[in-house]
């Protein structure tokens, strides 16, 4: 449910929440992220001396959520495991989050399985041009068959949509600080307190209120993974050759490049070229496509996470 430092706190099959440690193997057994567990991990315990219960066992994933990790000792962060969908909630302003941003996220839970939902919270705050903005992203994105809600934790605006999808399922919750997470669980479900932060003035990014993950029961079934805000979602564990697969628009014309190891930047006869000047591919998307491909940082790509 969650971590803090060398504790962890588990739900066990009664309900009941207890403290647990992990055994020392899980720390040096080669796995190079930050953190060996994670939050929605299912596990074995038992009770070890001092009346302290032991994490023995993390059960095989099913699904995680991965990114690059700002500690340099490391490589990779496990935002959640064992997850039925991620919400990824989207600001225009205040802070901004950029098509860049939500793409680089996409293409991390495509890699994974995991159906993503984008949530446009804030709609209280727009603009009548924002709503414009507003109106072509979720064309963009739909039509790629992404589902999109426009929500406002002040109005109530699709707050009933979200709560429906929740329902008996175990989401992860993404976005950058300030977009209004913490505001979007206490309206999906007044059971659960988490803090909301007040947006710096000064840079207009949201303070940091949730600096862990932490899995929250909902009132009406299912968990919520809260997570902390993010500024950047650096990509790993992904070939740069296979990145296109992950964009599901490319996936389907990928047959009729004339080249099997297409790039989709300077070959001829590309069908996503071609696709992107017909206006069939969103040339934000290209182009985000491009900047993930001509990343010099390698350190975001194909950096697995067992030794």
């Amino acid at each position: 449910m969650r971590s803090t430092g060398s504790w962890y706190i588990v739900r066990n099959e009664d309900g009941e929440l207890v403290d647990a440690r992990i055994k020392g193997k899980f720390r040096i057994k080669g796995i190079k992220t930050t953190n060996p567990i994670a939050v929605g991990d299912w596990v074995r315990y038992k009770e070890g001396e001092n009346n302290e219960f032991v994490i023995t066992e993390i059960e095989d994933r099913k699904n995680y959520v991965i990114r690059k990790s700002v500690n340099l000792s490391k490589q990779a962060h496990i935002i959640g495991a064992n997850i039925d969908y991620a919400l990824l909630v989207v600001t225009l302003a205040n802070p901004r989050t950029s098509t860049g941003f939500i793409d680089r996220f996409l293409v991390s839970t495509e890699a994974y399985g995991i159906e993503t939902i984008l949530v446009f919270n804030k709609y209280d705050l727009l603009t009548e041009e924002e709503k414009e903005e507003l109106e072509y992203l979720i064309a963009v994105y739909s039509l790629i068959g992404y589902r999109c809600v426009v929500s406002s934790a002040i109005n109530g605006k699709g707050i009933e949509e979200i709560r429906e999808l929740l329902k008996d399922k175990t989401t992860l919750l993404s976005g950058h600080s300030g977009a209004g997470k913490s505001s979007l669980i206490n309206a999906i479900d007044g059971s659960i307190e988490t803090k909301v932060g007040d947006i710096s003035s000064s840079h207009y990014k949201g303070k940091h209120t949730t600096t862990f993950a932490e899995m929250f029961p909902l009132s009406f079934g299912g968990d919520i993974i809260d997570t902390p805000g993010i500024k950047g979602f650096g990509i790993i564990d992904i070939d740069k050759e296979e990145l296109n697969h992950y964009f599901v628009e490319m996936m389907e014309l990928l047959p009729n490049c004339k080249f099997s190891n297409c790039k989709h930047i300077d070959e001829p006869q590309c069908a996503v070229k071609k696709a992107v000047e017909d206006g069939e591919i969103a040339a934000e998307r290209y182009n985000n496509y491009l900047a993930m491909m001509l990343e010099e940082d390698e350190n975001h790509w194909r950096t697995n996470i067992y030794n």
